[in-house]
């Protein structure tokens, strides 16, 4: 079927996937020339995947960490202590950074839910 719309044949479109072969199958670039390159990240720059607990006291980081709480841990994992959260989350693979702030609460204390957890790790309970 042809479209009109089209700014390319089927002829480079198979010369394209051909040139992404190697990209796609390695997983890094495999071009020569390092400008094409993207560049590393720096040492300074922020860690954004690495989690909400940086900052911690603001409404807006109760929110981040509740968000990231949420996405790692299920229903059943509650009512639990902060020992036993902070092992689920290890096992989860979550952020460094939100299992350290999980394991630094008191771990005699018992958290219903999420809310309850977040709750302490932004009040620094």
């Amino acid at each position: 079927m042809q479209r009109g719309s089209d700014r390319l044949n089927v002829h480079r479109d198979d010369e394209m996937k051909h040139e992404l072969r190697g990209l796609l199958r390695s997983g890094h670039p495999t071009r020569v020339e390092e400008w094409h390159d993207p560049e590393p990240a720096a040492d300074d720059d922020p860690e954004v995947w690495s989690g909400p607990v940086g900052g911690l006291g603001s409404p807006a980081s109760l929110e981040r960490v509740r968000s990231e709480l949420a996405r790692t841990l299920s229903r059943s994992s509650f009512p639990a202590t902060a020992r036993d959260v902070a092992r689920m989350l290890r096992r989860q693979n979550a952020p460094g950074t939100l299992v350290d702030a999980v394991a630094a609460l008191p771990h005699s204390a018992r958290y219903e839910n999420v809310q309850q957890l977040a709750e302490a790790l932004a009040s620094g309970r």
